[in-house]
């Protein structure tokens, strides 16, 4: 029987769609990730990044893999449902963690979270990924937004950096360009949602989210899961994140030490 958050519809839509709601699977962790935001933000890791341009209003801070040094992340990873949520939504015996990652949009901020997929920027390939985003306040207009199906795409699209808007990688060829899917009428999936919500996604998911102008901070938790199918692969350049010294080879499974193993069946 799945985990008491997740039904049968859900995890078929998962599988469709490649991306569904989970209500409520931090609700009992929104205080100590509040205090892990916090934490990261008054003291940066080495991937922190500021991702507005001079003149634009307000404040975009995202960071990563900081879940060793910050404990309230640490906590939570090892002490909510997560895994065992994730095991289910992927289908998988046992689940890895990848990383964590904080998105802050101070309130007035109008920039967007470009449209993107997480797996071209990863050194993982495999089917069974889940990524969840959960809101730390309130939100609408600022939520997370994923094109239905978008994960089955037989293309990865073009992955770029967020700030200079260039090209991550040097063979563009390779990657379909960066559609506008609300131009192109594509079905996107977006949720109001309270803290502790969380929205399960896939590393192939076309997702991004609207700019911040309400007068509300909307502070965001994302955790990076993989299950048995996922292998390291190599990219066409330094991936992000990068996890330097790591010393895998292709087709090997991600090593224990650096990427725990969180549940198994």
């Amino acid at each position: 029987m799945p985990h008491p958050l997740v039904s049968q519809e859900m995890i078929a839509a998962y599988q469709r769609d490649g991306a569904v709601l989970v209500k409520g699977l931090f609700k009992d962790h929104v205080e100590a990730l509040r205090a892990g935001v916090a934490r990261n933000m008054e003291a940066p890791g080495p991937y922190a990044a500021e991702n507005l341009k001079q003149g634009e209003r307000g404040r975009f801070f995202d960071d990563y893999c900081n879940w060793q040094r910050i404990p309230e992340f640490a906590a939570v990873i090892e002490n909510s449902d997560v895994a065992e949520v994730a095991a289910d939504l992927m289908g998988a015996e046992r689940v890895q963690l990848f990383h964590d990652h904080v998105l802050v949009k101070e309130p007035g901020t109008s920039k967007a979270t470009p449209w993107h997929q997480d797996g071209p920027y990863y050194f993982v390939d495999g089917r069974q990924t889940v990524s969840f985003w959960s809101p730390l306040d309130p939100v609408t207009e600022a939520t997370l937004r994923c094109v239905a199906g978008s994960h089955l795409w037989e293309k990865p699209v073009l992955p770029t950096r967020w700030l200079a808007e260039t090209s991550f990688y040097p063979d563009e060829a390779a990657y379909r360009p960066v559609p506008d899917p609300d131009a192109e009428g594509m079905t996107v999936l977006e949720w109001p949602m309270e803290p502790g919500d969380a929205v399960a996604f896939h590393f192939s998911t076309l997702h991004g989210a609207r700019g911040n102008t309400s007068d509300s901070r909307r502070r965001a938790f994302s955790l990076r899961l993989i299950g048995d199918d996922a292998r390291y692969t190599e990219r066409p350049g330094r991936t992000s994140p990068p996890f330097p010294g790591h010393d895998m080879v292709p087709g090997q499974v991600l090593r224990e030490d650096w990427f725990p193993v969180l549940y198994a069946r």
